[in-house]
């Protein structure tokens, strides 16, 4: 499709100017389609060193409603947990408690570990069994939602940006 539209346009130009202007347009789409040859060869290597990079990511979206009675500090708690398990484990990437705003006692946490290796170790730390021990009681219901990424070449990219 590309070539078609080069020669069509290049049609065009040949009898809309003279023969200096054609060689000026030629060399000139050449050098656009090595660049965009080029760009889409480091955008491939890059994707591929992306999926590399994501390919065993465990994704995980825990839904959890707490007691009202126990808000507090069961917020306290999921605070204090992701907070260890980010800063202190290296597979843990991510941990984000978040309360859904017209049902407060119904909190989401986003879970994004390396590999599923660094999860089950995620599991064993002193942090983590503490915080399971100290909310049980605290939880009504606990689900957990394992995901696929759709676009796993992003999350460099969302990471890098705050």
């Amino acid at each position: 499709m590309r070539k078609f539209f080069i020669i069509v346009l290049m049609t065009f130009m040949f009898t809309a100017c003279n023969k200096t202007n054609i060689e000026r347009m030629k060399q000139h789409l050449t050098a656009n389609s090595e660049s965009i040859q080029q760009q889409s060869e480091l955008a491939v290597e890059r994707s591929d060193s992306a999926n590399d990079k994501t390919q065993g990511l465990i994704v995980r979206i825990a839904e959890i409603e707490v007691h009202d009675s126990y808000l507090s500090d069961y917020l306290a708690a999921a605070h204090n947990v992701g907070t260890k398990s980010v800063e202190t484990e290296p597979g843990v990437i991510c941990i984000f408690p978040m309360q859904v705003k017209d049902q407060p006692n119904i909190i989401r946490i986003v879970e994004i570990y390396s590999d599923q290796n660094s999860y089950q170790a995620h599991l064993q730390t002193p942090h983590f069994l503490e915080y399971k021990q100290s909310t049980l009681h605290m939880v009504k219901s606990l689900r957990l939602i394992d995901t696929s990424p759709l676009a796993p070449e992003l999350m460099e990219h969302i990471f890098r940006k705050l």
